[in-house]
């Protein structure tokens, strides 16, 4: 039962993560790319290029933090547990609980400063004066979204590698 619940978690949380990336990124893309083929061939420049560019490199960011959990790519205490094997599980909690302190101060702080940014009618993108709240709001999301899939890592690690699978 937690298992089938944990893999519909993981499955819409991998593809609100896989296509707003593919989407972000693909924005970043043409908007670079037509700012420089325009630059190159005509005396014409995307003002609002870089400004794109810089956004989407800041939501890759966060979300390719959630996305990482997945992988089991995040940063992570490894070189101890190879040594001294019997170590592993111990530092993988840790690893875990680390994890999840972060994303929960991700989600803590980045809604107080999603609350501060969205009163500030003049808090706008310098170029495009798009509400700079509609960025704030990506960082108490993927906060939960971390630390969400972090407990689901932690549980899985703790409890369900050591049950036998029921289908």
């Amino acid at each position: 039962m937690l298992k089938k619940l944990f893999q519909r978690i993981d499955k819409t949380f991998s593809f609100i993560e896989d296509w707003s990336l593919v989407l972000v990124v693909c924005i970043a893309l043409a908007s670079g790319l037509a700012n420089i083929i325009l630059r190159k061939t005509t005396n014409i420049s995307l003002y609002w290029s870089d400004e794109v560019v810089r956004k989407t490199i800041f939501f890759c960011t966060y979300i390719g933090c959630s996305s990482a959990i997945r992988q089991r790519s995040l940063i992570r205490i490894d070189a101890l547990p190879q040594i001294i094997p019997v170590t592993r599980k111990f530092f993988n909690v840790i690893n875990h609980l680390s994890t999840m302190i972060f994303a929960g101060l991700l989600t803590w702080l980045g809604w107080g400063m999603l609350i501060e940014v969205f009163a500030d009618e003049y808090a706008t993108t310098a170029t495009l004066q798009i509400p700079e709240w509609y960025f704030y709001a990506v960082l108490p999301i993927v906060g939960v979204m971390m630390f969400i899939r972090t407990l689901m890592l932690l549980t899985e690690d703790l409890f369900l590698c050591a049950q036998p699978e029921n289908d």
